[in-house]
């Protein structure tokens, strides 16, 4: 931190230490709530308590839920009590105050519910039966919507009475009796409209929705792709539920991002960004002995050509040559496959094989054109100390066949995965490392023994 953070903190800590309440707000009144989140995360546990309570109910509920996911405001959550905790979810859009509640163990939310009104609990608790990953888990319930069967100048009466309530919103979805979505209306297009025009002939058709159950990732792409502001979440008979809005999207694509980088690394999603050492060493330690097993598979190959090794060391110098093209050719392949697939959500299955044929093309090129590079330079340096020089053909073929294999598995792997409903980045370099080393050095050791 630098010099101005720390002097903000020492500042804080003491007027938090006497109690001056109303000089704290006027310390923290230029702050945006997620500033103040910053603030609330970076003090010591013995102020944050004080700190939040210190707080107006309204600016301590937006800075909890701005606060990054995770046990330090689950905690603090559950230290303020439940009549303080229903305080500050009574403040927050349904769709918050269901994340914040979310990470309590069930018999605190049930004590902070028991303290909020019952149509309050009925909501957040109707909002807790979805997972968390999924549209249900981060729609809101508060939304504007109108009959088919009213007029423009009663739909802008209704929607004065709702848009009280709902937070951001630019669209108002029209519905039938039974509650079920029939389209959209603009909210421009409903207040230019003449007072007695029906609002039957003002709707639009609905571009895209989706069920409680789609996941998350799949409510980003709908809403990039047709530029939406907020996605209308409907059941399975079509009733309106509720709306997703595009501010959820972006914490979504954030948290999908940071997940993908990890995995990645070979990093579990589990480790928290701003946890302790020793919850970084529980969450990679796993990842780091699967991949000595993985390695190991790449050291036996070595292994069993230890005599053709010891016959023509020069191999041993182009070995790590062959082995890191191809893993850096792998990662290529790899990233550029999962970031297609993310932006396309996939496309259909004619396009996953276009992907993959792709890659596979672009790897026979360059590991040609490298294979070539490395194999000359690997003959002339056989032809300076007297090797055998039909070790630039092995090098050639060996680095050839391992970029091209590389390029496959970096493409193929992933698009597999997505096929199978599974998170395409799980193909991490742990795993894509490992086998560009063992079938480049299988293929230079091998051809080896059967060409020198």
């Amino acid at each position: 931190m630098n010099t101005s953070n720390n002097e903000l903190l020492e500042r804080m800590a003491e007027l938090i230490d006497q109690g001056n309440v109303e000089a704290l707000e006027a310390f923290l009144s230029d702050l945006h709530p997620s500033d103040i989140a910053d603030v609330v995360e970076s003090v010591d546990e013995d102020n944050r308590l004080a700190l939040v309570r210190a707080l107006p109910a309204d600016i301590a509920s937006e800075s909890l839920a701005e606060m990054e996911d995770g046990e330090t405001r689950a905690e603090l959550l559950a230290a303020l009590g439940p009549t303080e905790g229903a305080e500050l979810l009574h403040k927050l859009p349904d769709d918050d105050a269901t994340d914040l509640i979310g990470e309590l163990e069930p018999i605190y939310q049930d004590r902070i519910l028991a303290e909020l009104p019952d149509d309050e609990a009925g909501e957040i608790r109707d909002l807790l039966q979805y997972d968390e990953d999924t549209a249900g888990g981060i729609m809101t319930t508060a939304l504007v919507s109108v009959l088919d069967t009213v007029t423009a100048g009663e739909a802008i009466d209704v929607v004065r009475i709702q848009g009280r309530e709902a937070e951001n919103f630019y669209t108002v979805f029209v519905v039938d009796d039974k509650f079920k979505l029939l389209g959209t209306v603009l909210l421009d297009d409903l207040i230019l409209a003449d007072t007695k025009e029906p609002v039957e002939n003002l709707v639009e058709p609905i571009v895209a929705s989706v069920t409680p159950e789609a996941d998350q990732e799949e409510v980003g792409h709908l809403i990039s792709r047709y530029n939406m502001v907020a996605i209308p979440v409907i059941s399975g008979d079509g009733v309106l539920l509720g709306r997703v809005t595009f501010d959820d999207i972006i914490d979504v694509f954030e948290a999908e991002t940071t997940e993908d980088l990890l995995l990645f690394s070979g990093v579990s999603d589990d480790e928290e960004l701003r946890g302790s050492s020793k919850d970084a060493v529980r969450t990679r330690l796993p990842w780091l002995l699967l991949n000595t097993l993985t390695a190991s598979f790449a050291a036996a190959v070595v292994w069993i050509f230890r005599d053709q090794i010891a016959s023509a060391t020069l191999l041993v110098v182009v070995m790590p040559v062959v082995a890191g093209l191809g893993g850096n050719a792998g990662q290529q392949a790899l990233a550029v496959t999962v970031r297609r697939l993310a932006i396309s959500g996939g496309g259909p299955l004619e396009g996953r094989g276009h992907i993959v044929g792709k890659e596979l093309l672009v790897a026979l090129l360059n590991g040609l054109v490298i294979g070539a590079v490395v194999a000359l330079a690997t003959f002339i340096l056989a032809d300076v100390v007297g090797a055998n020089t039909l070790i630039g053909l092995v090098v050639l073929l060996a680095m050839w066949g391992n970029i091209a294999m590389a390029g496959f598995a970096g493409s193929f792997i992933p698009t597999l995965l997505d096929r199978r409903g599974q998170d395409p980045a799980v193909a991490s370099t742990v795993f894509l490392t490992a086998l560009t080393d063992m079938t480049g050095f299988l293929l230079l050791l091998g051809l080896a023994t059967v060409i020198l």
